[in-house]
């Protein structure tokens, strides 16, 4: 209860959020897409499974890569990350790995996920 009346608090573990999703969301993607075809063998050698993988592993790792500077910047309190800025800066991150996913990646996960992010980026946006 104490949580509700304490706003600054509550927007900081809400910032969390979108942040979080997209780095255990990406780190999934990461282990089931490329690692795990890889163990399997499930593509012959080919150029083609080369950029699969690259494509999917580049993607992956930048989201990760992402995710982990902002909550590393949010925990360390960087206030801009819940500011105008912030959210400016992550929702065109979405847009872009919206249209990265539209152009080159054929499954629909990356989208979801990315859409899902600009939601919660928008979500906790609205509770400034």
């Amino acid at each position: 209860m104490h949580l509700f009346f304490n706003a600054k608090r509550l927007h900081g573990l809400l910032l969390h959020g979108p942040y979080s999703w997209l780095l255990i969301s990406r780190l999934l993607h990461f282990g089931i897409a490329p690692v795990s075809q890889h163990i399997r063998v499930k593509r012959a050698p080919s150029s083609a499974t080369t950029l699969y993988y690259g494509l999917n592993s580049s993607y992956s790792v930048g989201q990760v890569l992402f995710a982990a500077l902002a909550l590393f910047a949010i925990r360390k309190g960087v206030t801009a990350m819940g500011q105008g800025f912030g959210f400016l800066l992550g929702l065109l991150a979405a847009c872009a790995w919206f249209v990265i996913s539209l152009l080159v990646l054929k499954s629909p996960q990356p989208r979801m996920t990315g859409t899902l992010f600009a939601a919660l980026s928008v979500e906790v946006a609205l509770t400034v």
